[in-house]
């Protein structure tokens, strides 16, 4: 099997050898060989344990022959698909095949498993493929992780992540991961926040099957709640696997507004109220939920936006009423990090800063008549290319199309895409996969 530029995914996760800084791949076509793949997400099969068998999305195993080839398809037996997953203090995995000792190893071209001696080119690194935009929630604690912008601090004590602090950004640069905050900053190995990425605010991201993760340092100390308010920072000493958190995409809560200027309250399951004048960030009854299981239910503006109609999100009915108009906002997101068919959008004095798999930059959803943090406006040419230094702001319509999933609608009356060339067009008169956003 060849090793190309193709993401394997172990539940969430990229595999990529260090080494090469190239990526394992996954096959696409039956019982082909890798050489012949497309993007293909792998996920580990059983409880959490040591052993996983790695199955792509289509189906199909990472299978070894008994001469030690590679290749996807389906095996003939367990013994050709079952792996132990062993983690090293680095972050690293090594992948050995359970029934012949032999470990999974590739010498930068290729991908074999013929050895049972260990060596620097059986060691894969692990590099999430979920959505950077993330919540952490720590099992032992029964809470999320939570940053305090104030303090610049971080702690561990949110029963549910409600709130926009509850969100981070997994940064990946160089083999290691930055903990960015909702307010740009970075989780630093001093107990302070700090305002750019370095060397301080880089860890190992420590992987474990079904996104259970720690964070380390260099020198060993891990990442994990301390003291009765459960500040997170480094130490040497964690109880209780209190170090392991459950990383989760983060969820898409919006707010209700009605045309009276009055919030929409969850009092109890089956009554809903009106009544609110006002929204207190810190009330999660403010705060409601909505299945994105209709396409074309819900379009925004980033000045005020309408559901037309709300009923429409649970159940067919007649056209709405000017009483049945709500406005509505993302509750817990003021900026979107967007990742499309071809990668993350990203703006070209960013791209020195990794391949298109790694988030380049986000995206500040502005409410105001001017622009956020001292940052440019993006303009649209006329040919339906973006640039980032407008001095004014357009609205753009932001259409829900499913879970964590939207349109942008541009003010030339297209919808935005990515091309596979990276270039990011509004151009487009249907939503079409290439037109559909992850957030």
């Amino acid at each position: 099997a060849t090793l190309m530029t193709v993401y394997s995914i172990l539940h969430t996760v990229q595999v990529h050898l260090n080494q090469s800084d190239r990526h394992a791949s996954g096959g696409s076509l039956g019982e082909g060989s890798p050489t012949q793949c497309s993007w293909v997400p792998w996920c580990p099969q059983g409880p959490l344990s040591t052993v996983v068998e790695l199955l792509g999305h289509q189906g199909r195993y990472l299978v070894v022959d008994p001469d030690g080839s590679v290749r996807c398809g389906k095996p003939a037996s367990v013994q050709q698909s079952q792996f132990l997953l062993e983690l090293h203090r680095s972050g690293k995995w090594t992948l050995q095949l359970l029934d012949s000792k032999k470990y999974l190893e590739s010498d930068g071209e290729d991908v074999f498993c013929v050895s049972r001696s260990p060596s620097p080119y059986q060691k894969w690194l692990p590099q999430l493929a979920m959505h950077v935009h993330i919540v952490l929630y720590n099992p032992t604690h029964q809470c999320y992780a939570r940053a305090d912008a104030d303090l610049d601090r971080v702690w561990v004590d949110t029963p549910v992540p409600y709130l926009e602090e509850c969100g981070f950004v997994l940064r990946f640069r160089n083999g290691m991961y930055h903990l960015e905050t909702s307010s740009h900053k970075f989780v630093s190995r001093a107990e302070k926040l700090a305002k750019k990425p370095s060397a301080q605010t880089a860890f190992n991201l420590n992987l474990k099957p079904k996104c259970l993760a720690f964070l380390s340092d260099q020198d060993g100390c891990v990442l994990y709640p301390q003291d009765k308010r459960g500040r997170l920072c480094l130490g040497d000493n964690p109880k209780e696997k209190e170090e392991w958190f459950v990383i989760k995409r983060c969820p898409q809560w919006v707010s209700l507004k009605t045309k009276a200027k009055r919030y929409v309250s969850i009092i109890c399951v089956n009554q809903n109220l009106s009544n609110d004048t006002s929204q207190d960030p810190s009330c999660i009854k403010h705060i409601l939920v909505i299945p994105y299981s209709y396409r074309n239910n819900i379009s925004m503006k980033n000045l005020g936006c309408n559901v037309t109609p709300l009923t429409c999100i649970c159940h067919p009915s007649p056209p709405a009423g000017p009483g049945e108009a709500f406005g509505v906002r993302l509750a817990n997101r003021s900026f979107l990090v967007l990742r499309g068919r071809y990668g993350y959008v990203g703006s070209s004095a960013c791209h020195d800063q990794g391949p298109a798999h790694a988030p380049l930059s986000y995206h500040q959803l502005s409410f105001l008549p001017s622009p956020a943090h001292g940052r440019s406006f993006w303009s649209l040419s006329s040919d339906g290319t973006f640039r980032t230094w407008g001095k004014f702001a357009l609205n753009f319509c932001l259409e829900i199309q499913g879970s964590n999933i939207l349109a942008v609608l541009a003010p030339n009356g297209y919808y935005m895409r990515g091309d596979r060339s990276g270039t990011l067009l509004a151009d487009s008169e249907e939503v079409t996969s290439e037109c559909l956003w992850e957030f």
